[in-house]
């Protein structure tokens, strides 16, 4: 029996409301729990020559001495009109500051992401096409090497490398002091962060890929295509290469997680002014608001793409579903 799409549709747009509604409460309540103090983010140093009372009146002003419940339901109503509120540690308002920075996360992640499942489709054919061949070999092996290596070790490593020691590259920040409309200076600094993020990535789903690939070239109709005379270039990509291509769609969708990720460390250890380096040093410094709606914003993206590749598993496998319904009705007949 063919399922309603509205009702489909609906359950999916109820998890993603829930999932959103769950993440929201975790990250406002741990936020407001961790060991630290938000005064020292909006205050400075003048925090220490502060008395009590005058710490007191700093927090009600704040609406941090209030309880945490009471901090979550009002950061809900405002939120509901736009009103994100303050950044502790810049005094601007929450947006402005995201809209400061997102650019460079947009791009890094952006092309790293592009650069990734290109280069991922090209090397998964290469070893699909040369399986068990010395490229195929050399390629697996080299590839699995290269991604049990962390992503601030090798950074470190290239940074060593062609900043410190050759002099080729810059180590950090997204352009030199004075070039800030240089193309070519940003294109430098983009380099070795873009390197990173897309080395750390490339060789897993380009595994995933070439794997998919030698399944599809297993099945019945490519044994029925040799035996009425199609080369295997035709089989390999007039018919495999074009069936795994939902499932391709699907992986990239997956991997949306993986890829900001990785992103927001690369940032990190490059100093490189994304919302990666920008949710870190909210986190460091209590910057609660900045905080919530950085987590916010990339909590939102992982879920609706998880929920995204989903759908599309479930179209390209309707047993995925058709499971649900035997799992639901065993538990309704018990």
């Amino acid at each position: 029996m063919k399922k309603n799409p509205f009702v489909y549709y609906g359950k999916k747009a109820l998890v993603f409301l829930l999932s959103v509604f769950i993440l929201s409460v975790a990250v406002f309540y741990i936020s407001r729990l961790a060991p630290g103090d938000p005064l020292m983010s909006y205050y400075g140093e003048r925090v220490e020559k502060m008395s009590v009372e005058e710490k007191e009146a700093a927090r009600d002003k704040l609406g941090l001495n209030d309880p945490i419940h009471i901090q979550y339901i009002r950061w809900v109503e405002n939120a509901a009109k736009g009103d994100f509120g303050i950044s502790f540690k810049y005094k601007q308002d929450v947006m402005e500051v995201i809209g400061q920075r997102i650019g460079f996360t947009l791009i890094l992640g952006g092309i790293g992401f592009v650069l990734t499942f290109v280069g991922a489709l090209l090397l998964g054919v290469l070893c699909a096409w040369y399986e068990d061949k010395w490229v195929d070999r050399i390629l697996c092996k080299g590839g699995t090497l290269l991604s049990c290596i962390p992503e601030f070790w090798l950074s470190l490593v290239l940074i060593l490398v062609f900043a410190v020691t050759l002099h080729w590259l810059p180590s950090s920040g997204a352009y030199d002091i004075g070039y800030k409309d240089d193309v070519l200076n940003r294109v430098t600094h983009l380099i070795l962060p873009l390197v990173i993020v897309v080395l750390q990535h490339l060789w897993y789903y380009a595994y995933m890929i070439r794997n998919k690939l030698l399944e599809e070239t297993r099945a019945d109709y490519v044994l029925l295509g040799k035996s009425k005379g199609l080369s295997k270039k035709e089989i390999m990509f007039k018919h495999c290469l074009r069936n795994i291509l939902p499932s391709y769609i699907s992986i990239m969708a997956i991997s949306v997680p993986h890829v900001v990720g990785g992103t927001y460390i690369v940032e990190t250890v490059f100093s490189y002014p994304g919302i990666g380096a920008l949710s870190y040093e909210s986190a460091r410094y209590h910057d609660y608001n900045l905080l919530m709606v950085l987590c916010m914003m990339t909590g939102i993206l992982v879920i609706f793409c998880n929920l995204i590749g989903q759908i599309i598993n479930e179209k390209i496998d309707p047993r995925i579903k058709a499971n649900e319904v035997v799992e639901t009705s065993e538990v309704t007949k018990v």
